[in-house]
């Protein structure tokens, strides 16, 4: 079994508990603004590689993650898009009792019977989902997007119905997804859900614009300013003061 890979970081410190091993996986359907990975985008792009080759390297790794609490998170890209592949990565990983976490935004769940059963499975080897909520409003997040959040949310709710631990992300951009009918509108969706073990509010950067350019794409946020400290604190209290 084989994935399509982008690029892989051997020690990061922000994508679940502990220390990290992380795979971004090739392949999105979502068409974010602000995206800081577009050379994810395309699932035919990147590397092929087999689970063995990846468990092969991340068994040098593995005395930094016990050491830590920490283990591998797969992101991406959306990671479900090679659901088969993850399955399978995931399943070996249990095997090594390494701690598992999917990155995802939810892009392609949808409640067909040969998708669930998949999902299903994967979810039996996964200890937590990071999941990326980018707008609650359904017209905005199409804006950002390109697509509708409506599966997104019902696969929020799918994810709290199966008691999968999860942790929210929310990307805070500033005059796009920050006004406060927003922000409240999505710390009462989390207020719904009953798995949700932390909220985390990560503010709107510029690194990788280059990439957009590199690419020969039209970067639609230009002069949108990263939003200032007491902004992300501000959105951290609404989301989180609700949510608990």
């Amino acid at each position: 079994m084989s994935g399509r890979i982008h690029s892989i970081e051997t020690c990061g410190a922000v994508d679940g508990p502990g220390l990290r091993y992380i795979i971004f996986t090739q392949g999105c359907l979502l068409r974010c603004q602000y995206c800081h990975n577009p050379d994810t985008w395309k699932i035919r792009s990147g590397k092929e590689m087999t689970v063995q080759e990846i468990l092969q390297d991340i068994k040098d790794f593995l005395p930094f993650f016990k050491a830590t609490g920490g283990g591998v998170t797969v992101s991406g890209g959306e990671p479900l898009l090679q659901i088969d592949f993850l399955a399978e990565l995931f399943k070996e990983l249990k095997k090594m009792n390494v701690h598992t976490a999917i990155d995802t935004s939810g892009g392609c769940f949808n409640r067909s019977p040969q998708f669930l059963k998949k999902l299903d499975e994967i979810l039996t080897y996964t200890d937590l989902v990071l999941l990326d909520l980018k707008h609650i409003h359904q017209e905005r997040h199409k804006d950002l997007t390109g697509l509708s959040n409506a599966h997104i949310l019902d696969f929020a709710t799918y994810l709290s119905e199966n008691q999968v631990p999860v942790w929210i992300r929310h990307v805070l951009v500033p005059t796009i997804n920050d006004q406060e009918e927003y922000l409240h509108g999505l710390a009462d969706f989390i207020q719904t859900l009953s798995n949700v073990e932390k909220v985390e509010v990560l503010p709107y950067h510029l690194m990788g614009v280059y990439k957009w350019r590199e690419l020969g794409l039209p970067y639609k946020l230009d002069g949108i300013e990263p939003p200032s400290q007491e902004h992300v604190t501000y959105a951290r209290q609404i989301l989180n003061h609700i949510s608990h």
